[in-house]
């Protein structure tokens, strides 16, 4: 026995927590509950399958502006997704970010057997992007470079175009669950 096997044997259960914990491979759900304890928005990123194909969506929240010259932004896509080579083939795609009351377009996207495009209203941009309207923000962009980082491709985009609405609640995602936010003046 060494002598931090001793100090951790003196510990109580609430000390040895405070302590921290070891991100593991074979148990993700402890750090998958912290990283939830993170309040972040929600987006919906847009592109054409492979080749030109059928539009494509997928429900984000690891989006983040990376510079405002040149402007670029990025997302990650999980390599365990279906939609996972589309995105990484697209040479352009649009991140929408949704106002709190868009929770059923994220959930139409967050899933591969959620109904997509079905039904919803979209235009395409010059480069048949497709285009959801009502957004807090939305930016079209042209692929810029990707980085792989575990689990996840990083995706880091051109901003060529954007749009901005002034008025309206951010969609949330905190503790595995959508919500609404109101900010305070």
């Amino acid at each position: 026995m060494s002598e931090s096997d001793d100090i951790d044997a003196s510990l109580s259960a609430a000390e040895a927590a405070s302590l921290g914990h070891v991100p593991s491979p074979d148990d993700p759900r402890l750090l998958r509950d912290a990283l939830g304890r993170f309040a972040t928005g929600v987006t919906v990123v847009t592109a054409r399958e492979e080749g030109g194909g059928e539009p494509i969506g997928i429900t984000v929240n690891s989006f983040a502006s990376v510079s405002l010259d040149p402007a670029l932004v990025l997302w990650s896509a999980a390599r365990s997704s279906l939609r996972h080579r589309h995105f990484t083939a697209a040479p352009a795609f649009a991140i929408h970010v949704l106002s709190a009351d868009q929770a059923e377009i994220a959930k139409r996207f967050s899933s591969s057997s959620g109904p997509g495009f079905e039904g919803l209203a979209y235009k395409l941009n010059d480069q048949a992007v497709p285009l959801l309207d009502k957004c807090l923000a939305r930016f079209e962009c042209t692929t810029e470079a990707m980085h792989e980082g575990g689990d996840h491709t990083i995706i880091i985009g051109q901003v060529d175009r954007f749009t901005l609405c002034t008025e309206g609640a951010p969609l949330c995602f905190f503790g595995g669950k959508f919500g609404g936010f109101t900010p305070t003046t």
